[in-house]
């Protein structure tokens, strides 16, 4: 009903053009508790419903001022209610920009004072936490003319979570003081509220009444009490908590084990942990466990160099290289090869940073071998960095590091069949079939010089572990499993090769490189793509 103005009843209105790429504006109309009168207008109602329920928030704020402004709507709350109840439902609620929240608070302001439902403060107060205006939140909190348990609760959460325990603190004493019963959430709040500020007198107390208002225990309440307990130095309580509660959320196991952790108990974490999985019923370890584990090995000086290698080995997986590089300069003991190689293998997996790929083998000294001057040559290849990526060989040859030829082997009735990277299989009585079979586009990126095309594609092609899976293929019946050793790690473009052909042929193709076991079947690899 609108582009560029609104037609009501024969009525000319005209829009007010404002301009907004977010379709969050649709809550900022929904705050207003001014809406229709008893449908005097009922098309103009529903020209502003057409454009909510299309997602033209844009239109609908806009018919909605207009009509605001000429006097056209009163405050009545039908129609926008019923749309706020739906925004609130659907997720619509995501942080917004200032001029919104401008916005928001403006709608909100012009609310008649005698409303008594919280919930358009509600939305208005959790917009200004997600956006990290906190003080504002406040503010709203305590001019709201309305409040009820989810007021206090988010805006206690919302110290907690800019680290203000002792305003989260300092807000349940004002709840308790207004007559609202808390629940578990809030609970839970306060107790995380008090761990933070060491606040052992307070935690006890909420502890004594959420047993007196025989407050239902959960998971959730549970791992906060005995997170409390713990951050509070009372161990023993954070144990006795422990073994009360039911154990069967990782949660639980987690403070404990975190607990004992940060007061020095590594073994008895570690037996914490055997007891996990051990007890029936008991959760299965997540990632926080681990997280446990590793603060209670690091603080009893349990851990050696490999679990830290472990760790930076997981970040730089996960592409969080810069973390990955933090932490190796964070580690209690001097980072060994094996830490900085993970650091290059998860550059070279993800294509990226290679200042911090050739800081890490610098960094190796001594430990260097081909195969860290080939990742970190190949990943200047791959950016298109030719001058660095000969660097990387001169400097090779400079230290009389020779890279050791691709060597892949195969049996086949009895017999172990080697084959070596290069043009020997031409040789082969099955040259012509096995040229055939590595009939693959090759990623040409991953060639390490600054060949022509045919020439990249040519190298690749010659790569051990294809001509062997090649040779098997002939050598072997219909949908035989195929299974290869190679004494290097298996390129990306032989990994992207290996996962076609098993896909294409129906066979399983067993590949051990140098690092892991490759298991090949419908096209897909057992590593993820993580090798």
């Amino acid at each position: 009903m609108q582009t560029d103005n609104l037609r009501c009843q024969g009525l000319r209105i005209p829009a007010l053009g404002r301009r907004c790429s977010s379709r969050r504006l649709l809550w900022l109309l929904c705050l207003s508790t001014e809406g229709f009168k008893e449908r005097p207008w009922p098309r103009c109602d529903s020209a502003i419903q057409a454009s909510i329920v299309k997602g033209s928030s844009l239109n609908a704020l806009s018919d909605y001022r207009s009509l605001m402004s000429l006097g056209t709507l009163e405050n009545g709350r039908r129609t926008l209610w019923l749309d706020l109840e739906a925004c609130r439902a659907s997720g619509e609620l995501a942080p917004v920009n200032r001029h919104c929240l401008r916005e928001a608070r403006s709608l909100f302001d012009e609310m008649p004072r005698r409303i008594s439902d919280p919930l358009p403060g509600n939305l208005l107060l959790a917009a200004y936490l997600r956006n990290g205006r906190t003080e504002d939140a406040a503010q709203m909190f305590d001019e709201m003319p309305a409040r009820d348990l989810i007021s206090w609760n988010t805006m206690a959460a919302g110290w907690v979570r800019v680290s203000r325990p002792n305003q989260a603190m300092a807000l349940f004493g004002r709840l308790l003081g207004s007559g609202i019963e808390p629940d578990g959430f809030t609970f839970s709040v306060v107790l995380s509220a008090c761990a933070r500020a060491g606040a052992l007198a307070l935690g006890q107390q909420v502890h004594d009444l959420m047993q007196s208002n025989q407050v239902e225990m959960n998971p959730i309440l549970s791992s906060a009490l005995i997170d409390m307990y713990s951050k509070c130095g009372k161990i023993d309580l954070a144990r006795r908590v422990f073994e009360t509660a039911a154990r069967t959320d990782a949660s639980v196991w987690n403070s404990m084990i975190s607990g004992l952790a940060i007061h020095g108990h590594g073994r008895e974490a570690l037996q914490l942990f055997d007891r996990m999985l051990n007890e029936g019923g008991a959760a299965a370890p997540d990632a926080i466990t681990f997280v446990g584990l590793l603060t209670a090995c690091s603080h009893c000086a349990l851990p050696r160099k490999e679990h830290y290698a472990a760790v930076v080995d997981l970040l730089a997986r996960a592409g969080r290289l810069e973390e990955a590089h933090r932490a190796t300069r964070a580690l209690p003991v001097p980072p060994d090869a094996a830490v900085w190689r993970a650091l290059l293998s998860g550059c070279r997996k993800h294509g990226r940073r290679p200042d911090i790929a050739a800081a890490a083998t610098a960094q190796m000294g001594a430990a260097r071998c081909s195969g860290d001057y080939v990742m970190l040559s190949g990943l200047y290849s791959a950016a298109g960095r030719w001058r660095c990526a000969e660097a990387v060989w001169r400097k090779m040859k400079t230290d009389r590091i020779r890279k050791p030829p691709g060597i892949s082997c195969v049996e086949l009735g009895g017999r172990v069949c080697e084959f070596q990277a290069g043009e020997r299989w031409r040789a082969l009585p099955e040259a012509e079939e096995i040229r055939r079979g590595v009939g693959f586009a090759p990623t040409a990126e991953t060639v390490v010089m600054d060949l022509l095309e045919e020439d990249k594609e040519a190298n690749l092609v010659s790569h051990s572990e294809k001509i062997a899976v090649a040779y098997a293929v002939i050598k072997t019946a219909p949908g035989a499993e195929i299974r290869v050793s190679k004494n290097l790690r298996t390129c990306e473009d032989c990994h992207s090769w290996l996962k076609a052909t098993s896909k294409i042929l129906g066979r399983e193709i067993i590949v051990r490189d140098r690092t892991r076991f490759h298991h090949f079947g419908r096209g897909s690899c057992s590593c993820n793509d993580y090798w």
